[in-house]
């Protein structure tokens, strides 16, 4: 048993590996424990990390500094390249008044953050770390940490003072956002269960597809074209079949209509019916189910010269005569429209004959096992130029130290504009989900185990010893305040829906109550407007948290 002890105390890559599982096993299993539908989920692997930090059980600095810095650079690029696409798409729509939100949430914090250095007289660098503990985004301490290091003459244990405070705050960041949940819930009376079945007006991308068959009695579409009906491109349905002389084809832009014939469109309930009005009215004649040569097959796009094109330049019905109806895009089901990009990854519905589904399958690729491929070039090179990025120094007047994105930001950045680009040339940025979950968790967990293996100490002496409750109540502040601030005005002011609102939340604090708002309705609000809100918080988050720590040293 000798070389257990000696394993637990030599300073070797044996002992950091060891010490570094044991936490993250701990802390994960601590975060499996639920206290009324409430746990601490990988948030767990900080406390574990600060209980062995507390009994002086860590691997060197040069270890923990490695580690902790390599994970969170893992961590944010996974999370830019999930989010990156969705990001700007949902930022045309309704992501500008959410994130102007999220804008107020985030200075809200700044000034509490203020307030209580000045007026709590809670020091500086500690209430740094409160701000990023009560805003429950890790990284930004991480930045913190980065710009301290160029901070000349820094008196030694100061730097420890970050990571103190986002140990203390992170408890209640957790438990904050549920209860702002919770306090907007009662304030205005809400009925979640309507307020679900309102989220497909407000959401009118996350509504399901459906079918409808409609006859054709507009007198003035006789002898038009079907890309001549009236607002056609904007209508956001997809017609993929025609029944015209009792014959099935497959329906085309250039396909001209006559009084009795039945078309089967593809879209949103409420797009469908806009469009039944303006062609005529539905039919109980089902093309799809009609015997004929036309059938339909799912194909996936992992080919390369698919990949960032729109179907109106793949062409697909000039050149094999098939038609698109359907894009699954993860767990989002979008109407073929023309302008769409496609992804790698993206699984379509074609429509045509069973010869030219198979040729069009070949322009497409429809390869399953090439998503399961990993891309590991294109991740190296996101991850170094995000690297570049976040080093590239910002002088701002008066601060000690200039102002970077740091190894939160940079990656961040890199990695949402590369998966929007999708492709350059031969190398493209995609990451199958699994992996991605994988890497942005493992990262996730080497980052907290990192922190809180050097935070043990301090943090329990802050408990027992210092101030550290009180510390706690501010962090509360950070928290609570600007939350409600946020929550009043988008519902007040933007009318937002409740179960988008949760989300909101949730994302203006990545925090781990999104589950808890999930778990009230069957629904995709609060996911979509987390991840509306997440990118541009996250960078906020972590450049106000530079500038809070370089002023408070200034």
């Amino acid at each position: 048993m000798d070389f257990l002890i000696t394993l637990f105390h030599a300073d070797s890559v044996a002992h950091a590996v060891l010490v570094l599982s044991l936490v993250s096993l701990g802390g994960l299993a601590l975060g499996q424990f639920r206290v009324f539908r409430i746990n601490l989920g990988i948030a767990g692997v900080l406390f574990a990390g600060l209980v062995f930090g507390y009994f002086h059980l860590t691997p060197n600095d040069t270890v923990l500094d490695f580690c902790r810095d390599f994970g969170l650079i893992l961590f944010v690029y996974a999370i830019g390249l999930q989010v990156g696409p969705g990001f700007f798409s949902t930022f045309r729509r309704n992501g500008l008044s959410l994130n102007f939100a999220s804008l107020l949430i985030v200075l809200a914090g700044v000034l509490m953050t203020v307030l209580i250095v000045r007026v709590g007289h809670v020091p500086g660098l500690v209430a740094v770390g409160l701000y990023s503990g009560g805003v429950t985004i890790s990284p930004s301490l991480g930045a913190v940490q980065q710009v301290l290091k160029d901070v000349p003459l820094l008196p030694t244990g100061v730097s420890d003072g970050p990571a103190l405070g986002l140990a203390l705050a992170y408890p209640f960041g957790i438990l904050g956002t549920i209860l702002a949940m919770i306090l907007v819930r009662l304030s205005f009376r809400v009925n979640v269960q309507k307020e679900a079945e309102q989220v497909l007006l407000e959401q009118p991308h996350a509504a399901p597809l459906q079918t409808m068959n409609i006859e054709v009695q507009n007198s003035n579409l006789q002898g038009k074209a079907l890309k001549d009906i009236p607002g056609w491109e904007q209508a956001g349905v997809v017609v993929s079949r025609l029944w015209q002389d009792h014959r099935l084809s497959v329906a085309a832009p250039g396909s001209v209509l006559h009084l009795g014939d039945v078309l089967l469109a593809v879209g949103p309930r409420d797009r469908l019916e806009a469009f039944q009005i303006i062609v005529g009215k539905p039919t109980d004649l089902d093309l799809y189910t009609l015997p004929s040569l036309i059938t339909t097959q799912r194909v996936m796009v992992t080919a390369k010269s698919a990949v960032g094109r729109s179907l109106q330049e793949l062409n697909l019905l000039n050149r094999y005569g098939v038609t698109l109806t359907r894009v699954m895009r993860g767990s989002i089901e979008l109407a073929a429209a023309p302008s769409l990009c496609l992804q790698f990854g993206d699984t379509v519905l074609v429509v045509g004959e069973e010869e030219a589904i198979q040729k069009a399958s070949q322009a497409l690729g429809n390869s399953p096992h090439q998503l399961n491929v990993p891309h590991l070039i294109p991740m190296f090179i996101g991850m170094g130029l995000g690297v570049i990025m976040g080093s590239i120094p910002f002088h701002v007047p008066g601060l000690p130290a200039p102002v970077k994105l740091g190894l939160a930001g940079g990656p961040l950045i890199v990695a949402m504009i590369l998966a929007r680009i999708n492709r350059i040339g031969p190398v493209i940025w995609y990451m199958p989900i699994g992996a991605n979950f994988m890497i942005r968790e493992f990262g996730l967990v080497l980052f907290l185990a990192c922190v809180g293996l050097r935070a043990g100490e301090p943090f329990f002496r802050a408990l027992l010893n210092g101030s550290g409750w009180y510390w706690m109540a501010c962090a509360s502040l950070i928290t609570l305040v600007p939350l409600m601030i946020g929550a009043l005005f988008v519902r007040l002011v933007y009318k937002t829906n409740y179960l988008s609102l949760c989300g909101f939340l949730a994302g203006s604090m990545n925090s781990p109550a999104l589950a808890f708002a999930n778990a009230m309705a069957p629904s995709d609000a609060p996911a979509i407007a987390f991840a509306t809100v997440y990118p541009l918080v996250m960078l906020l988050r972590v450049l106000t948290a530079q500038l809070l720590a370089l002023w408070v040293l200034r």
